[in-house]
């Protein structure tokens, strides 16, 4: 049945145990990544120092690492930054040694491997490290708590729950897509991951806020047919949006540079999955929290019934008939 007029009907709902199961596994893969494999944490969070050389020729890995396995470096992490003749040596800790001028410490250190220039030093502490940590973790928590609020007094609660599971399918995906490749995770990952919360969000919203509306302005009964014309109402929105900012994100991922590349990746998981779980998964765990139709439009009903009676005794107090 088209509740909504010239809306071609997809049958999501009668799919969705199969759109359910696949999660399921991608969930539960990206989980067993994190425990076995976990984050590749860079030094805004598990502290350290990292020093980003630009060779004129070939950058020499392995004489960098015979180099500095010589002194109390020993067991850096050195690895190619973009481009042949640029790397990155990431030193965990920060001695005292480090707290000195790491860049002509170094230059002395590496004088032997051939020109070069130091392009960048940035050290971490451990225990700022660990704030930030735990500040980022804070941060994910708020908002899925502000989010479960927000989405609660605007809707229902089983629409806060739904959207709150979505979002959580969402970012475990994202984080096993960055642990199964090795993405650094810096505090510009958190900030992609703060933003698939924002983006995934706001196409679960508009999914939900036209589910709604197709309970309040339709006399179907049946959840499953509402949901699947809800769902098919928004999908050319929700799908030409997911495709201009893939668009702009793959840009990004494949010209931005090295600096840029963890965070662009990190934002083309979360589009992808986002727009997945907007479309087949939201609002089939609204169907699986047993959502009432008719529940929800008897307390509509008493809300316009309240606020025609307060409608009522603000006229006759205006009239002084009160």
């Amino acid at each position: 049945m088209e509740i909504f007029k010239g809306t071609k009907v997809h049958d999501f709902m009668g799919k969705r145990i199969p759109f359910l199961g696949l999660s399921a596994v991608l969930v539960i893969g990206s989980l067993v990544l994190l425990f076995t494999r976990g984050l590749n944490l860079g030094i805004d969070f598990a502290g350290g120092t990292l020093v980003q050389v630009q060779y004129e020729h070939k950058a020499p890995i392995d004489k960098i690492r015979t180099v500095l396995n010589s002194t109390e470096y020993k067991g850096s992490s050195i690895t190619k930054f973009g481009s042949d003749e640029e790397v990155v040596i990431r030193i965990s800790g920060v001695s005292s040694n480090l707290a000195n001028d790491i860049g002509d410490e170094m230059h002395k250190l590496l004088d032997s491997t051939g020109k070069f220039e130091i392009r960048r030093v940035d050290m971490v502490g451990p225990k700022v490290g660990g704030e930030l940590r735990e500040k980022g973790i804070m941060a994910l928590s708020l908002s899925l708590i502000v989010i479960l609020i927000y989405v609660s007094y605007r809707f229902e609660w089983r629409f806060a729950i739904a959207s709150i599971l979505a979002l959580a399918h969402d970012v475990i995906i994202a984080l096993g897509a960055i642990s199964l490749v090795g993405v650094e995770v810096n505090l510009d990952i958190l900030a992609a991951i703060l933003t698939i919360l924002g983006y995934s969000l706001n196409d679960t919203i508009i999914v939900f806020d036209r589910i709604r509306e197709g309970v309040q302005t339709s006399k179907e009964s049946v959840l499953n047919s509402v949901v699947n014309s809800s769902v098919s109402r928004t999908l050319s929105r929700t799908t030409l949006t997911s495709l201009t900012t893939f668009f702009v994100v793959a840009t990004l991922y494949f010209f931005g540079g090295e600096i840029i590349n963890g965070f662009a990746f990190t934002l083309l998981v979360g589009i992808i999955v986002g727009t997945y779980s907007s479309i087949f998964i939201a609002a089939s765990f609204l169907v699986q929290l047993r959502f009432s139709i008719e529940s929800f439009r008897a307390k509509e009903a008493e809300k316009v019934k309240r606020q025609k009676e307060k409608e009522k005794l603000r006229a006759m107090y205006e009239k002084g008939t009160v």
